[in-house]
């Protein structure tokens, strides 16, 4: 499975943007996006928004599950307290990629995005990202809505993705 995962600030601003694929099940930690998915994936992250505030209104949850979908991809969403946006966008791999060019159906998590096991990691990816980003924020030289250009920060995203997802 691949995944685009972006930190998006209270002014609808990009403060983080990461791609990396699965480390579970013999996976190489290398996203699969296509040339043009891989263009895409900012548009359709930005494109959720709308049902992520509309969503976030009604749900009194930090963490909102799948919220939105377009063809393959699947946009998780995770809120903080100041409004700043937890987005994942996942691509399951193709059923071909899953079960090796075979007609049999594949039992991996990574085939069923909406599965509650799948929900569980992404739901921990983020609770490890959110206290993270915490850490990140509370330095004196971050000022709100600004670019996180961290390399630590990175490295941590990087090993929640690979622990988790």
């Amino acid at each position: 499975m691949s995944y685009y995962f972006a930190i998006i600030g209270t002014q609808d601003n990009p403060l983080f943007e990461y791609e990396f694929g699965t480390s579970k099940q013999g996976g190489d930690g290398m996203a699969r996006f296509t040339e043009q998915a891989r263009q895409l994936n900012q548009f359709i992250i930005h494109s959720s928004l709308d049902i992520v505030e509309e969503v976030q209104w009604t749900n009194g949850q930090m963490y909102l599950k799948l919220v939105d979908r377009f063809f393959t991809s699947y946009i998780s969403c995770f809120l903080t307290a100041s409004n700043i946006k937890f987005l994942l966008l996942h691509q399951p791999p193709s059923s071909s990629t899953l079960t090796g060019g075979t007609s049999r159906t594949s039992t991996s998590i990574a085939a069923n995005p909406t599965s509650p096991q799948t929900e569980e990691a992404i739901r921990n990816f983020f609770a490890e990202v959110y206290e993270n980003y915490v850490k990140a924020i509370m330095s004196p030289f971050y000022r709100t809505n600004m670019e996180i250009r961290s390399p630590v920060f990175r490295a941590r995203v990087a090993a929640a993705g690979r622990k988790y997802l």
